[in-house]
């Protein structure tokens, strides 16, 4: 009997330290559901998820914008809302200019403990590309990081494609 309470035990801490393993995941939802009184009035609505179970990770981000030729970084905040996992993301950057948000979903202090979406707007603020860095690790794909040196290049492109209309 003694045994298999062990066997059980080993078991169970088995399946909770895998349950704990694994990269988060990030899914973007645009436009929001005006409809529902957690997420009206948000721009976009930020998923973060452990495997398929939506969790309440941290949420952080940064628009990079270009202004003018001035080159910008604002901080973003997010709101909980009532259903667990979902983050809503007010406007909180200017109309002007060129914007691509840089949002990221992290679990812990791993190599693979956060992944981030890469947002671009369009010039009326709608959602355009979501982009989220992958790359294999052995037979998994687990989240990159993302490039900031892409995201500067795209905005500067972006940038000179709107000043020369």
């Amino acid at each position: 009997m003694r045994v298999l309470r062990l066997l059980a035990l080993s078991s169970l801490l088995a399946v909770t330290a895998f349950a704990k393993l694994g990269p988060p995941w990030i899914s973007i939802e645009y436009p929001a559901n005006p409809y529902d009184s957690g997420s009206r009035g948000a721009h976009l609505l930020v998923h973060a998820f452990h495997h398929g179970t939506p969790v309440s990770f941290p949420i952080s981000g940064t628009a990079e914008g270009i202004v003018a030729g001035a080159r910008r970084t604002i901080s973003l905040e997010f709101t909980s809302t009532s259903r667990p996992g979902v983050y809503a993301l007010q406007k909180q950057w200017p109309n002007e200019g060129v914007w691509t948000l840089v949002v990221g979903v992290t679990k812990g202090k791993g190599e693979f403990d956060t992944v981030k979406a890469v947002i671009e707007l369009g010039t009326s603020g709608q959602v355009t590309n979501v982009n989220v860095p992958t790359k294999m690790s052995g037979i998994h794909r687990v989240p990159d990081r993302v490039n900031m040196a892409d995201v500067e290049a795209s905005l500067r492109t972006r940038a000179e494609r709107l000043a020369s209309r």
